[in-house]
Parts: structure tokens; C-alpha cells; sequence
């Protein structure tokens, strides 16, 4: 539910910004996320939409309107980065199993945004996404681990998402999953929406989004196959959908199989192991890989032992 703050200006020597005056009374966020209400037409001067630049007085009346995700306050949090990659625009973190991207209206620490903001705070990151996303371009499940792309300006996030929208940049995964394939490479292409049954899961719906991967077999064992996974869309829990939906689901994916393994893991035996986008200062091209996670070495190992 959105709360409503109303309040008259009393206190000033002489006029000031409407973002600057708003930043420094330390309530409502920081800076960049004033400027973001403020685009959202979500701050108002005399009952009137002003832009950040306007000039405010004593005896004005602000009134503030904030959704629940904008009551939300995120804290800085001394979390250690596995930076891959950065310049003055581009950060590329390794994120962990168990750790959300970036937080929700249930849970607010402990996130990969926690960490970024101790490090770089809300000025040194993009705000497209609003308060509870600074910098993330993209995500990972909280049990997925690997290579995210953070933006540290608005420009250069507007950029990274044009070229995952035109399939530019290019996303690769790992992934244990069961059964053998006929075909060494193939597409997968089905639409995926929210499930009717769960709205937890997603599931293929032929209403849903356009929904895109490719896979290329790595290596077979009996019953399981080791692939790589390429996503040229990005829909919620895309590729584990996906594998299900083909009698592949990925190994230990509570959520979408209940097919059980020998060998624990953390969860869904999933990584992004691979990023290739252009940046845009020079048009270069930054091509990233990582080693396989320990899940995937774990359960690697235990199927070549079975050969």
C-alpha cells in the first residue's frame, strides 16, 4: 500500500533545489532515488509535479508518495565482492549460491545490492531499475551463482540493456541435467508466464512471453548430461523452466524437480559461467569466463567415477 508524507518547508535561508533539499533531510533516500520519485511523478510542490531543478521556499508544501517498494530501505552492508571485471561504467560481479540479486519487500539484507551499495553507494550506480535494483541490469536466481553485469550510470545501463534486448550480448550457463539428448545442440523455444498451479513457479504458457534458449551438449553419462546453455531471452527462472519442460530438468532444482541425486548441493546445479558484451566507451568487446562452481565439480565428479 503507498503511504502519503505532506509537510511544509519552514526552516530555509533562501531557496533551494527540490532534489537537494529532499536528499539532505536524510528521510526519503538518497539523492539519485529523490530524482527517481520525482520522474515518476510521484513528488508533488503545491499540488503541482515539479522537476528536480525546481527551486523550493519556505511555506511551500511538499507532499511525498511512496509505493511499498520505495518505503523499502536498503542498508549498506560489508559484504566481500568477487569483482571480475570493472571500469568507470561497468562492474562484472561472480555472485554466489544463496544470495539474492537484490532485495524484496520481504527481504532487505544480505543481497548482492547490500554489498554493492558499502561499496559504491546509490550515486555510484544506475537507478533505472528504481531503489530496490541499483546497477542490475539482469539476474540470477538466489541459487544460481556466476557473472552479473552492474551499470554505474544510467547511460551506460540503457546501453548493456539494448544489447541484451538484441541478443548482442551474449549469456552462457552450466548445467547438470537428466537424461541423454538425441540431438548434440538444439533451441528450446517456448513461451513461459507465471503458473496458474503455483505463483511461485513459471511454466510454459502459450500466452506467455517469447522465451529463448539454446543448449550444446558438453559431455554424456548414463542418465546425465553436462550442457551449455545460452539464453537469448531472459525471462524468470528461464532455463529451468525450459529443461523441465523437455524431461531435462536441472539436478537438485527443488523447485522444478523432484527426481532425486546422490549428491547434495547447495540447490539447482546452475551457472552463468559466461558474459560477451560491447562497452560503450570504445566499442570494445569484454569477453568473461569462470571456472565451473564447486556444485558442478561435485557432481561432475561423482558421475565420471560411475563411467
Amino acid at each position: 500500500m503507498a503511504k502519503k508524507y505532506v509537510f511544509s518547508i519552514q526552516s530555509l535561508v533562501k531557496p533551494v533545489r527540490l532534489d537537494t533539499f529532499l536528499a539532505n533531510e536524510q528521510t526519503y533516500g538518497s539523492r539519485s532515488q529523490i530524482q527517481n520519485l520525482i520522474k515518476k511523478n510521484q513528488i508533488f510542490v503545491n499540488s503541482q509535479v515539479q522537476k528536480a531543478s525546481f527551486l523550493v521556499k519556505n511555506d511551500d508544501e511538499i507532499t511525498i508518495i511512496l509505493s511499498e517498494e520505495d518505503s523499502v530501505i536498503i542498508k549498506p552492508e560489508k559484504i566481500p565482492l568477487d569483482i571480475k571485471y570493472e571500469d568507470n561504467d561497468i562492474l562484472v560481479i561472480n555472485k554466489p549460491k544463496n544470495m539474492l540479486t537484490h532485495p524484496t519487500n520481504k527481504e532487505t539484507s544480505a543481497t548482492l545490492v547490500n554489498a554493492l551499495l558499502y561499496k559504491y553507494s546509490y550515486e555510484g550506480l544506475s537507478d533505472v531499475n528504481g531503489v530496490l535494483r541499483p546497477g542490475i541490469v539482469h539476474r540470477l536466481d538466489r541459487n544460481t551463482s556466476g557473472l552479473l553485469l552492474i551499470a554505474k550510470n544510467n547511460k551506460v545501463h540503457e546501453f548493456l540493456a539494448e544489447q541484451i534486448k538484441n541478443k548482442t550480448a551474449i549469456r552462457k550457463y552450466l548445467a547438470v541435467v537428466h537424461g541423454n539428448f538425441d540431438e548434440i545442440e538444439g533451441t528450446i523455444d517456448f513461451p513461459i508466464a507465471r503458473s496458474i498451479k503455483n505463483p511461485e513457479k513459471m511454466a510454459v504458457d502459450e500466452n506467455g512471453k517469447p522465451s529463448i534458449t539454446k543448449y550444446k551438449v558438453i559431455e554424456q553419462f548414463k542418465d546425465y548430461s553436462y550442457v551449455e546453455l545460452t539464453l537469448l531471452t531472459g525471462r524468470t527462472h528461464q532455463i529451468r523452466v525450459h529443461m523441465n519442460y523437455i524431461s531435462h530438468p536441472i539436478v537438485n532444482d527443488s523447485l522444478y524437480n523432484k527426481i532425486p541425486f546422490p549428491v547434495k548441493t547447495t540447490e539447482q546445479v546452475l551457472q552463468a559461467y559466461s558474459l560477451r558484451f560491447a562497452v560503450l566507451k570504445n566499442d570494445d568487446i569484454i569477453e568473461l569466463k569462470i571456472e565451473p562452481d564447486k556444485d558442478i565439480e561435485k557432481v561432475l565428479k561423482y558421475l565420471r567415477s560411475r563411467k
